[in-house]
């Protein structure tokens, strides 16, 4: 499939058909994500992949009547680590080391300058990860997608909740939970602001 079919055939999907995901398709989701970018490469995006009927049940009892979490083969909690900001003085390295900043004005940038200026206290780091994460997830509903998968964001979800019964840590934020399956629906296109709407203008 094409990325431009897959951006216009991907639905939030409801309602899933009981067949299980091969191992191979969840391999291939959670590679999806891996390949997001993400600034100064922290990468920060964690997953955990709740197949157990118990456990699924346990997690849709986490959420604000989401019962559908319960019925979907797989949900992919989608988590943000907020120690992977702490990484950055490695990560550039690693880019260093890969060439991405060859002739460019960033080539010759002291890393503890960088650092210095990117500082950031809790609030800001939860946004900074979490939105990278955001990436990555949407890697995954694409790819999912493509393999003919349905899946759907779910946000409506009790944070402390969801980590209790998952055990995670303090460090990691719960930024979604993504129920994936055959989808057992087709639903129409959604209503979209036209394109007019949304650009605010050309300079």
């Amino acid at each position: 499939m094409e990325l431009k079919d897959a951006i216009c055939r991907r639905r939030s999907i409801r309602k899933f058909k009981p067949d299980p995901i091969p191992e191979a398709y969840i391999t291939e989701l959670l590679e999806a994500a891996r390949l997001a970018p993400s600034g100064t490469n922290i990468q920060p995006w964690r997953f955990v992949v709740v197949e157990s009927a118990e456990m699924k049940q346990r997690l849709a009892e986490c959420t604000l009547g989401v019962s559908f979490i319960a019925r979907a083969p797989v949900t992919i909690v989608c988590c943000a680590d907020l120690e992977a900001v702490e990484t950055r003085p490695q990560r550039i390295v690693e880019l260093r080391e890969a060439g991405a900043f060859v002739g460019t004005d960033f080539e010759n940038v002291k890393m503890e300058d960088y650092i210095k200026q990117g500082e950031m206290d809790r609030n800001a780091a939860r946004a900074y990860v979490t939105l990278n994460t955001a990436i990555a997830i949407e890697h995954i509903v694409l790819r999912a997608t493509d393999l003919g998968l349905g899946s759907c964001w779910v946000m409506m979800f009790r944070q402390k909740q969801v980590k209790q019964l998952l055990g995670l840590g303090d460090n990691i934020v719960v930024v979604a939970l993504l129920p994936i399956g055959f989808p057992d629906q087709d639903p129409p296109p959604r209503p979209r602001l036209k394109l007019e709407e949304i650009l605010i203008k050309r300079v």
